[in-house]
């Protein structure tokens, strides 16, 4: 079979990777791609947010399956435009993307179907947001409507910090049309969960359970990020656990979105917050693979990751046995000095290879470039995803970070407890 991957980060690095293993891939192309997926797949020219020129690209190299990576493309309804011109997707329409593309959709989503959340206010002025804070005490958490590659959401301790945050977002517009209506919502008390579901449009199916570290330092300190590590699975998540999370969140959704005629095909990630009673409530809703939660769930998988995609596609979920873990992993993500602000690009990266050469760890790139000497140098925030594999979370665990340290670039900052939390 011939598969397209559309995007370029170590989420896309890891589809890559996860479809290269299996036997029914004898084609595997990307678009635009990174240079870590050069030896498994044909990388091509495209911008992700360009559904045109997906689609372009798609006529030409006429592939089985397309599965798009990020959001931005699921948002403004590169799937559609696809499956119109007769391509199977992995990736919901525009219309299940507004879960993630519009914070303002997703909660009152949740809120006629039942599905536990926050308690939020939608205000679109300064006057509506002091509103907002005067029925809360702090910890005040503050969400972008619109997409904002995981630096949408803030959690402040004071008012004051409350208000310059609103200010930002909805008189200086620091991110543009993505912040001109904002939620204003309860803090949610817990530990977060991470749960991503294959839905075909009839049926579903659970992977296993991730859990991500969104602070850029340790401890949870400082700024939200697009995610500095990741592990899987997720010791404390039980049977009876799971179950709840099933009854009350995961089939409520898949029903609520049947109910209003919203075809899904694609994957569905639950960003969850148990509550000290066990209680769960969401988050958030993202509709595709999380990043960095995509690159140590499917190294896990027991099933064959192309035909996961072949048989969400083709509406045959059902006919897949449950999914489950069958190893550990843990990501340690390594990010350029200041990000989430402002960082340098272009710094040689050294000792790449000698990180993978263990055989229990897996480089999945995520903002990397060639320069003009074909070295690969650093072109993002978030740099390089390091995933150690091992039969428990300690030897995971020792993988990762054994491998870290014989990474070299100028500025690199990665944090120091990812897992912490599951020991």
């Amino acid at each position: 079979m011939n598969f397209l991957v559309i995007g370029s980060g170590g989420r896309e690095h890891a589809l890559v990777w996860a479809l290269s293993q299996s036997e029914k891939v004898n084609e595997l192309h990307a678009a635009p791609g990174n240079p870590g997926m050069k030896d498994l797949a044909t990388l091509h020219s495209a911008s992700v947010e360009n559904k045109k020129e997906i689609l372009a690209l798609a006529k030409k190299i006429q592939p089985d399956y397309i599965i798009v990576g990020p959001e931005a493309p699921l948002v403004v309804g590169a799937s559609d435009l696809l499956r119109k011109n007769g391509f199977k997707v992995f990736g919901p329409g525009r219309e299940g993307a507004s879960l993630e593309g519009s914070k303002i959709f997703a909660k009152e989503f949740m809120a006629r179907h039942s599905i536990p959340t926050a308690p939020f206010d939608v205000c679109l002025s300064i006057e509506e947001g002091e509103a907002a804070l005067n029925k809360r005490q702090a910890p005040f958490v503050v969400k972008a409507d619109g997409l904002a590659a995981g630096k949408g959401a803030f959690v402040l301790q004071t008012r004051e910090e409350a208000l310059a945050v609103i200010s930002n977002l909805l008189v200086k517009k620091e991110l543009g049309t993505s912040g001109e209506k904002i939620i204003i919502e309860d803090f949610m008390p817990g530990l977060e969960l991470t749960i991503l579901c294959v839905s075909d449009g009839k049926n579903y199916r659970i992977l296993p359970g991730s859990q991500d570290h969104k602070r850029v330092f340790d401890h949870d300190q400082g700024p939200n990020t697009g995610g500095m590590g990741a592990y899987c699975p997720v010791p404390w998540v039980d049977e009876d656990l799971l179950r709840r999370v099933e009854e009350t969140v995961i089939s409520p959704t898949f029903s609520g979105l049947r109910s209003e005629n919203i075809s899904y095909c694609g994957v569905l990630y639950f960003g969850l917050m148990i509550d000290p009673d066990g209680s769960p409530r969401v988050v958030e809703y993202n509709v595709r693979f999380g990043d960095p939660e995509a690159e140590v769930v499917l190294p896990t998988l027991n099933v064959d990751f192309a035909q996961l995609i072949m048989a969400t596609c083709d509406g045959n979920l059902r006919s897949l046995p449950k999914i489950h873990s069958t190893q550990w992993a843990v990501d340690v993500v390594m990010t350029s000095e200041g990000y989430p602000g402002a960082y340098t690009k272009g710094y040689p990266i050294t000792g790449l290879d000698e990180a993978a050469a263990t055989g229990k760890v897996l480089v999945f790139h995520a903002g990397t470039a060639l320069n003009e000497k074909d070295e690969i140098v650093t072109a993002g925030g978030r740099v390089l995803n390091v995933v150690g594999l091992g039969k428990t979370l300690e030897e995971a665990l020792e993988q990762s970070y054994k491998s870290v340290r014989k990474i070299h670039f100028t500025g690199a900052h990665y944090r120091k407890d990812i897992a912490a939390k599951a020991r």
